[in-house]
């Protein structure tokens, strides 16, 4: 039941955002613009009762701008509850990887060359830069040909301070025009998506998708511990590699078209878990469409609360999940010593 709800939900949100910016347009007319160029032929795209300024508004623009939200929000849900089964905590976001921070050099370094301003090109140079974090990440975990989920933690937060660290010396060394577009990506935003933009991180998402469709029992079985899995006839390593490729991969797609991005891929997966509960054949559907929800609604608002300046969205999204990571470590401690059962 709350799969449709959240569906219903996600248009509704994909059509207000259409439909709100400088230019007026109705929600009734961003549908009827969004049918007619899925549907050619439709009377009243030449009728003349939407003008020209209005079509191009909303399928050039807006539109592009809130499925890029969605589907960003709905790759990190997704990579969030991936590595949340990978690291067995709750706690963990893909972040904790440092794929975003590598994205990040790849980003700075393209913007601080001067090869070009295409948005395309930043988003090609953190895409690179986030596949070089998942080698590095992957190779450090590895002990003894297993992958170890302790080191993978602390492999993934060494990396994320060094290639921090190289992102910050990039920055304060380059241009001062150079800043803005830095720290605008770095704190992540929507506001340049185009259709071409959507590719990438729907490519990225259909194959998780897949992925964790096919490894849903899988994914339940880690729940109990590896010792119980194996004795399921799963190879734990290989499942937990397969895991880990994909919950960083899909992160490194978002981030590249996106930005830097926080706290959705631990704060969605977990209000799944306590509404549907652990079962991940019924909390995966809820955290994607959940992300993709969230992020939606937080483009809106970036763009509206403050408008004409826009919020960076990863500001939105750290206001709320900061203090919900503090009642996460508040919550956890207090059942380790016995208290709040």
């Amino acid at each position: 039941m709350l799969v449709p709800v959240l569906a219903a939900a996600l248009l509704i949100v994909l059509l207000l955002s259409a439909s709100t910016g400088t230019i007026p347009v109705p929600m009734a007319d961003a549908l009827r613009i969004v049918l007619g160029h899925l549907l050619p032929g439709m009377p009243w795209m030449s009728d003349g009762s939407l003008t020209t300024v209005q079509d191009n508004a909303v399928w050039q623009f807006r539109l592009p701008r809130a499925l890029l939200a969605a589907m960003a929000g709905a790759g990190l849900a997704l990579a969030g509850a991936l590595m949340q089964a990978v690291v067995h905590n709750s706690l963990a976001e893909p972040y904790i990887l440092g794929v975003s921070a590598g994205a990040g050099v790849g980003a700075v370094s393209f913007i601080v060359l001067g090869i070009g301003a295409s948005s395309l090109g930043i988003g090609a140079a953190a895409f690179l830069g986030a596949l070089t974090a998942t080698a590095a990440v992957y190779l450090l975990a590895r002990k003894n040909g297993h992958i170890a989920p302790q080191r993978l933690i602390l492999a993934g937060v060494a990396l994320g301070a060094l290639f921090s660290a190289v992102t910050s010396y990039l920055t304060i060394t380059t241009d001062a025009q150079n800043v803005f577009s830095i720290m605008f990506f770095l704190l992540g935003s929507v506001s340049a998506a185009t259709t071409g933009h959507l590719a990438l991180p729907a490519a990225a998402l259909l194959a998780a998708g897949i992925f964790t469709a096919f490894n849903a029992r899988a994914l339940n079985a880690l729940l109990v511990g590896d010792d119980a899995a194996a004795t399921l006839g799963i190879n734990v390593n290989r499942l937990r590699s397969s895991i880990l490729v994909t919950a960083a991969l899909l992160t490194g797609s978002v981030v590249a078209v996106s930005g830097g991005i926080g706290f959705v891929g631990l704060i969605v997966p977990h209000i799944a878990r306590i509404v549907v509960g652990a079962d991940h054949r019924r909390m995966l559907p809820v955290a994607v469409l959940g992300g993709a929800v969230f992020l939606a609604a937080s483009d809106l608002l970036a763009r509206t609360l403050a408008a004409p300046t826009e919020i960076p969205l990863g500001v939105l999204t750290a206001l709320v999940g900061a203090p919900f990571f503090l009642w996460l470590l508040r919550r956890d401690r207090s059942d380790s010593v016995g208290v709040g059962r």
